[in-house]
């Protein structure tokens, strides 16, 4: 990769843990003639002054060569969403509990942050699943799902796959997981983890009350159509775990898989199974 010439910066809610690497950054870029965007959060969270280099209450959806995320899995997928539209890499440092997107974990921060700004990275390119809600569209890196309310009765979903219905399940909700995402909620679910590669989607249950419930692999090209079946409730959808609408009984949602959507920061010799191996392997010894 090119050096990045314009950098946009992320972190998570924790403005303590990750300051003094904000600082660390902004130190490194200061003789590289590189610009640091930082987003309206961020300037609030870090208490950022006006200074040489620095681009203070930027959208973070504006063009970027890079964006720079110190946080954990949660903020890097606000990243990748923030980045889809034009297709700038996301170099994660993991400030989280398990970084699975992470680049580099947090005691890596000097390397890290020059290998970042040398371009000294691959790219790898992920897909995502769209949908439309209330007339927009909406993006789900690792996911997208519907979940009852609370105080709700179980929810009842019927989903289907094309033309053909596939089922009615009582259940608190449905996950839809991208290969992304299937080592997170949809791996909660007993759901099956789909490599890094792998071309479709996995659809999962919570808590299904129906013992024939199965968690399904779906084709790539084939559209995913949840209707609520409940008499009077509705259901809550969310994408990566952010509330972005409701499901009334009666309508129905569809979901579609769309590849290389987003661009994801790795280095040399990194692969899947790797990270499988590190962040979830050693937590069974």
């Amino acid at each position: 990769m090119k050096p990045p010439r314009r950098i946009t910066v992320f972190t998570h809610h924790y403005p303590e843990d990750t300051r003094a690497a904000v600082l660390r950054l902004v130190e490194k870029v200061r003789d590289r003639g590189v610009e640091v965007r930082f987003p309206p959060a961020e300037v609030e969270k870090h208490s950022i002054d006006d200074q040489d280099g620095c681009v203070l209450n930027a959208n973070e959806d504006d063009a970027t060569d890079l964006a720079i995320v110190f946080g954990g899995d949660g903020t890097i997928l606000t990243a990748l969403r923030a980045c889809a539209v034009s297709g700038a890499p996301v170099f994660g440092f993991n400030y989280g509990a398990i970084g699975f997107l992470s680049t580099v974990e947090r005691d890596q921060l000097d390397e890290g942050i020059d290998r970042a700004l040398s371009g000294d990275f691959d790219v790898l390119k992920m897909p995502a699943l769209e949908t439309e809600v209330g007339g927009q569209r909406r993006m789900g890196v690792n996911d997208i799902s519907l979940h009852r309310r609370a105080n709700s009765r179980v929810a009842t979903l019927e989903y289907s796959v094309g033309s053909e219905q596939l089922g009615r399940v009582r259940s608190d909700g449905l996950v839809a997981a991208t290969p992304v995402g299937s080592t997170g909620y949809n791996l909660a679910n007993g759901g099956p983890v789909l490599a890094w590669g792998v071309e479709g989607y996995v659809v999962s249950f919570i808590a299904p009350h129906t013992l024939t419930a199965r968690a399904l692999v779906v084709a790539p090209g084939d559209a995913l159509r949840v209707a609520n079946a409940s008499e009077r409730d509705a259901v809550d959808i969310t994408t990566d775990g952010r509330p972005v609408g409701e499901l009334v009984p009666g309508e129905s949602v569809e979901l579609r898989f769309r590849d290389d959507q987003v661009s994801l920061a790795q280095l040399d010799g990194a692969t899947f199974y790797h990270r499988f191996r590190e962040k979830f392997g050693r937590l069974a010894y």
